[in-house]
């Protein structure tokens, strides 16, 4: 019996797009879409934008990304959270995949501050989960918007090497509410991703 090594791992991508980011581009009940906005929903719309980039700079077209956030009183859609939801039908959930240019975009509402752990406030952020070919675990990260004086405080965030945190904040573009964002999977300047 000749050995020709170890058996390849399982990777979390490629994804079958079709089921997972439909996004209107195949005959599908778009079940997730890229946006959180409900006909209920109360706070600041806000879009997000940026592009997904390997370690040698060149985009991902086929990656997906997951957004779970709060909504703008800082309560989560989760059985967890007891407090009243004063936007009922708001999910806090969206999924999009990359286009052919490595570009995604999320349609939502800026988040209120939660508390951690511990009780202390949390600077207003989303929570992102990273999909993609080659990946044998998705990655976690945070983004976090540069307009919020609450950044200096945040528990979390004051976990990063101060040179490293700009990898995790958006910043805004003048007067349109999009904020914007570049993950980078490894190499020059790559985002922060936590160890959940």
């Amino acid at each position: 019996m000749q050995d020709n090594g170890i058996t390849p791992s399982q990777t979390v991508g490629p994804f079958f797009k079709y089921g997972l980011t439909p996004n209107g581009e195949y005959e599908w009940n778009d079940a997730f879409t890229n946006s959180t906005i409900t006909p209920d929903v109360s706070g600041e719309r806000i879009r997000i934008e940026g592009r997904v980039l390997d370690g040698d700079g060149v985009v991902v077209p086929d990656c997906m990304l997951e957004i779970w956030q709060a909504d703008a009183q800082g309560r989560f859609a989760d059985p967890q959270d007891k407090r009243a939801l004063p936007n009922a039908s708001f999910r806090g959930f969206a999924r999009c995949g990359t286009d052919k240019d490595g570009n995604y975009s999320f349609d939502t509402i800026r988040p209120g501050s939660v508390p951690d752990a511990d009780g202390k406030p949390q600077a207003p952020h989303i929570l992102v989960a990273v999909f993609g070919r080659g990946m044998l675990r998705h990655l976690y990260t945070r983004i976090y918007f540069s307009d919020e004086a609450g950044n200096a405080a945040d528990p979390v965030l004051a976990l990063v090497p101060a040179d490293r945190r700009a990898t995790l904040i958006a910043t805004r573009e003048a007067g349109n509410g999009v904020y914007r964002l570049d993950v980078r999977l490894q190499g020059d300047n790559e985002t922060v991703f936590f160890d959940v």
